[in-house]
């Protein structure tokens, strides 16, 4: 791996909807932290309405420097062979402008497994220093989130 940190900072939002318990989500979000950003990391809280009057709460935290390279490291070395495989096959669709967007299941990262999913999950843009594509690339290859 070399030497500077080739992440700038990453984004994580998540939602908890008035049917889940927002306590449960947030504990979802740090289970796939590096253990050494819990103590750390303070999600702010933001109250919203749902387009049907539901209460809403989202959570948003920024990772930087050396918590972000931990994250993106325990992500790489958590993430399963079959989602490797499926985020390899489309990874140019999940980088845009610099970022990688990737989709975390919660239900799963609360039982402090990572796995990747499309519908309710908690959000990362992953921001890197060289933000060209082909170098995205490259660094997810190196650190093993794609074969």
């Amino acid at each position: 791996m070399a030497s500077k940190a080739p992440i700038a900072y990453i984004d994580i939002r998540v939602f908890a909807h008035a049917t889940e318990e927002a306590d449960k989500v947030l504990k979802a979000a740090y289970n796939v932290l590096p253990e050494s950003a819990v103590e750390t990391v303070l999600f702010k809280k933001r109250s919203l309405t749902g387009h049907h009057g539901n209460p809403i709460v989202l959570f948003e935290a920024k990772l930087k420097g050396e918590l972000a390279q931990k994250f993106f490291e325990k992500l790489s070395s958590g993430l399963g062979g079959l989602d490797k495989e499926q985020l390899s096959s489309e990874i140019r669709r999940h980088i845009e402008k610099g970022n990688l967007y990737l989709r975390i299941d919660k239900q799963s990262a609360y039982l402090n497994e990572i796995r990747l999913c499309q519908t309710d999950p908690i959000h990362f843009r992953i921001h890197f220093k060289k933000p060209s594509s082909e170098e995205i690339v490259k660094v997810c290859r190196r650190f093993g989130l794609i074969p």
